[in-house]
């Protein structure tokens, strides 16, 4: 099973009380956001799965127009509250009510997770739709093959299952949704990580 919704919305408050303030702790995941705010250009950023707004909140400090989107809204309601001075939507990466062309840049920051491989070509299809021609992605993940399932996590009891994607194939699949190549960082495991980690910043031709 892989109940997302379920298990997100049970853990929500401690979910973002634990990791709240981790974003931009690991050097790498710090490196590849600031690159990702230097090069984007200037417009709406969506976070796509953004959880409780702990990136989008990140992003806007640095001084980027983001916002968040997610499928859970227990993860939105600790958002709004959490940040009410930005704007969160419950949506879903697979279609979002977006217009096309309409964001200069998108996250899916390991929003994908529990996503399996021959699932993920819809949602970059979906994301090379909302941005605009030279508008930037970047895609975070856990590095390897297979799955892992969780069965506690957060102090909860959930049914999450794990997906590990391969950084050559997630490369390929991007180009094939019309994505060019910008940057590709992959790191070992830092801040009790399990998994090597990456991150490719891709963008649609101008």
């Amino acid at each position: 099973m892989n109940d997302i919704e379920g298990s997100y919305n049970a853990a929500a408050a401690d979910y973002h009380s634990m990791l709240k303030d981790l974003v931009g702790k690991g050097v790498a995941e710090r490196l590849m956001l600031m690159y990702f705010t230097e090069v984007v250009p200037p417009g709406p950023i969506g976070d796509l799965g953004c959880g409780t707004g702990r990136v989008t909140a990140y992003l806007a400090a640095a001084g980027v127009d983001a916002f968040g989107v997610d499928l859970t809204p227990g993860m939105i309601d600790v958002a709004r509250e959490s940040y009410p001075d930005l704007r969160f939507e419950v949506g879903s990466i697979f279609g979002l009510d977006l217009k096309d062309g309409e964001l200069a840049g998108a996250l899916l920051w390991y929003s994908l997770v529990h996503t399996p491989t021959e699932e993920l070509p819809a949602a970059f299809a979906e994301a090379f739709r909302v941005l605009q021609p030279g508008g930037h992605l970047v895609h975070g993940f856990k590095v390897g093959s297979g799955s892992y399932h969780v069965a506690s996590a957060y102090g909860h009891d959930v049914d999450l299952e794990v997906f590990l994607q391969d950084p050559a194939v997630v490369a390929t699949l991007l180009a094939q949704a019309g994505f060019e190549e910008v940057a590709t960082l992959t790191h070992a495991p830092e801040w009790g990580e399990k998994q090597p980690q990456a991150y490719l910043l891709v963008r649609r031709p101008a």
